[in-house]
């Protein structure tokens, strides 16, 4: 296959309507096969695509198209992918470059930082399920304030309850950290209107946590866990009909919050039953100090700890992780050593990176395998 790039580039000397009418027949990033070409037109020094793609140099260079303004990276990208970008340019006759959105694709992904440039990869299209669904009824959110001494504050928590919902009817329970954030850009609330509505999992109710101080209270915190088993739960169970067997209850978290979930876990073995580990920081040092700064350091003594002791702190995880992230490594790394202790044990890997849209497409395999609905139930 030849790329549309390099037919133009073949013709020589292009002009400005060359240009024009290459931009206007395609759209961009333009995914021809495994390579996509990314372009940026303007007047620059230079222009680098910026990215979080483990393993390639995070700024790759772009080159001018002969004599024009247009300028192109190509790269290789495997189908299902998913890779979040900006651009990097240095303006002409400037020093310093700015990142911007790439101007010319309209598919963008936001995070707690902003909004990064998203590029789809062949045959790459978002779950159906994570859409709206007019015929699923939309549970409810409302909001609790629970005193907290583990934590020496007071902690707001959200709580969905699902469509339907019935005092005298016994609910499943999922805390899951961070849970603003997975509303906001993991569209969570969507997915648990959706999944319960075709009876993949049951109706439950998800308690929603959000720290002032993550990096902290995540990083296996005896407060936090203590907060988790102590007090939400006993709170949440006097306020809600909720099932008391520990296979009723799950944690869940991503990144620092895989980190929180399972460091919980671990302070009050078999109070949380299932456990949903989305792209876990599980830094760990076999020989010498980690090599990811001192945020880590209470992180990588709890994993190297759980290493070296592996123990059984609930029946069923699933782990799941990106491709493209430099976590890889520390995840696929836990696998083996999760399943060591008798628990049952799902891992799953993605053609993508570490952002909430590779954790919102991975909801529907965890959440239905850790709390399988009526659906499931039939065909196992």
């Amino acid at each position: 296959m030849t790329l549309a790039i390099r037919e133009l580039e073949r013709r020589g000397a292009l002009g400005r309507e060359d240009v024009d009418a290459f931009l206007a027949a395609h759209a961009f990033p333009l995914v021809e096969g495994s390579s996509a070409t990314f372009v940026w037109r303007g007047e620059a020094e230079s222009v680098h695509l910026q990215h979080w793609v483990f393993g390639l140099p995070s700024a790759q260079p772009f080159t001018r198209l002969g004599e024009t303004d247009l300028w192109y990276f190509i790269q290789e990208l495997p189908p299902r992918s998913r890779v979040e970008y900006k651009l990097e340019i240095v303006p002409r006759g400037e020093t310093r470059s700015r990142l911007v959105l790439d101007p010319l694709n309209p598919h963008l992904a936001n995070d707690p930082f902003g909004a990064n440039s998203v590029c789809h990869g062949a045959t790459y299209q978002r779950p159906e399920w994570t859409l709206p669904d007019d015929e699923a009824r939309r549970g409810a959110l409302e909001t609790l304030e629970v005193a907290s001494e583990g934590l020496g504050r007071t902690v707001p928590v959200d709580v969905y309850l699902p469509a339907r919902f019935r005092t005298r009817r016994r609910y499943p329970l999922l805390v899951a950290h961070d849970g603003g954030d997975y509303l906001r850009y993991s569209s969570l609330r969507t997915v648990l209107d959706n999944l319960i509505h075709r009876l993949e999992i049951p109706p439950m109710v998800v308690a929603l946590t959000t720290s002032s101080d993550r990096l902290v209270e995540y990083a296996d915190h005896p407060g936090h866990a203590r907060f988790l088993a102590e007090e939400l739960l006993p709170a949440l169970e006097a306020r809600y009909p909720l099932r008391r067997e520990p296979a009723q209850r799950g944690l869940m978290g991503a990144s620092f919050g895989g980190v929180a979930s399972l460091a919980a876990a671990s302070r009050y073995p078999g109070r949380f039953g299932r456990l949903l580990l989305q792209s876990g920081s599980f830094a760990f040092a076999d020989i010498g100090a980690g090599r990811r700064g001192p945020v880590f350091d209470p992180v990588v003594r709890f994993v190297n700890r759980f290493r070296e002791e592996p123990q059984r702190v609930a029946e069923r995880v699933f782990v799941s992780c990106g491709i493209y992230e430099s976590l890889i490594y520390e995840n696929r790394s836990m696998v083996p050593i999760l399943q060591r202790t008798g628990m049952e044990v799902r891992y799953v890997e993605a053609w993508d990176g570490h952002n909430w849209e590779n954790w919102r497409d991975r909801l529907r395999e965890g959440l239905s395998w850790l709390f399988p609905g009526p659906l499931w139930m039939v065909y196992e």
